[in-house]
Order: structure tokens, then C-alpha cells, then sequence
């Protein structure tokens, strides 16, 4: 029995007529990825950096050439205000660096420094690492037919329409 269990069987004791069948699979993610996020967080806390922060030096790290704030928030699903702030702490911690678009002075783009790139390609494989340690219990097409359910589920919720 695991902690969804526990919880499906609580809210069953207390509302019995209440459907809480979607928190069997929704309520799995959220814990999963909950679980995820938290050892991220502890071991980027290690090198001064935070989730955020981290995704941010990750899209820089992916893109072909520098990016706008609003191109981070948009790929990183975060809100322009926290953007900035991430950028702030990643400039002033030298992984990050600011620039002006040649002929828009109005604009900003994000560029990682050789340092920042220095840093995810330390860190990313660590990531990773983690991630896989965690689907160790499953076998490859057990990952596999996980990945392409939960593709679908996030589909829908990305695109509605579709």
C-alpha cells in the first residue's frame, strides 16, 4: 500500500460516496513528481543553485542561440516576473549573461557564460541519473508504455482540443 492508497482509503472512510478513482493515477503523478522535484531541489541546493534556476540554464543549454525572457517563460512555463529574478541570481552568479538584440535596444536576451554551460553538462547527466534510478522497478516496456499513457494524458491537458 502506498501513500495514494492510504489516502483513497481515508477519503473512502469519511465521504464513502465520493469517486476518488482519478487520485489513483493524478494523485500518483503529483507524488511522483512531487518526490522528483524535492531530491532535484536538494541536490542543485548543493550547488547554490534551485529548480527553477536550473530550468532556466537548461533552455538556455537547448536552445541554438540566445533567448528572450519571454521565450524562457514560455518554455519553461514560468511566469515572466519569475524569469527575471532567475536571471538575476544566475547573472550575478556568473552562469548567465545578459545582452542587447543587435538593432532592439527595447530587448534583452539570455545567453549562458561558458561557466553556466560548464554547469548543466555537470549537472544534467546527474539529473538524469536520478530520474532513472527511480524507474529502476520497471522494466523497458513497462517505462516505455508508461511514457506513452502519460504522453496522452499530457496531451490532453496541454491541448484540450486535440
Amino acid at each position: 500500500m502506498d501513500s495514494v492508497d492510504r489516502l483513497r482509503a481515508e477519503w473512502h472512510r469519511q465521504v464513502p460516496d465520493l469517486d476518488v478513482e482519478p487520485i489513483a493515477v493524478a494523485g500518483r503523478i503529483t507524488r511522483v513528481a512531487a518526490l522528483l522535484a524535492a531530491r532535484a531541489e536538494h541536490a542543485l541546493a548543493a550547488e547554490g543553485l534551485n529548480r527553477g534556476e536550473f530550468d532556466v540554464l537548461c533552455a538556455l543549454r537547448r536552445a541554438d542561440g540566445p533567448l528572450r525572457p519571454g521565450e524562457v517563460s514560455t518554455i519553461t512555463a514560468a511566469s515572466g516576473a519569475a524569469i527575471t529574478k532567475r536571471a538575476d541570481a544566475l547573472v550575478e552568479a556568473g552562469l548567465v549573461q545578459r545582452g542587447i538584440p543587435h538593432g532592439d535596444r527595447r530587448g534583452v536576451l539570455l545567453t549562458l557564460t561558458d561557466a553556466g554551460r560548464s554547469a548543466v553538462d555537470r549537472l544534467m547527466p546527474q539529473h538524469l541519473a536520478r530520474e532513472a534510478q527511480a524507474l529502476t522497478t520497471l522494466s523497458e516496456p513497462e517505462r516505455d508504455t508508461l511514457a506513452a499513457l502519460l504522453s496522452r494524458v499530457l496531451t490532453q491537458i496541454e491541448d484540450p482540443t486535440s
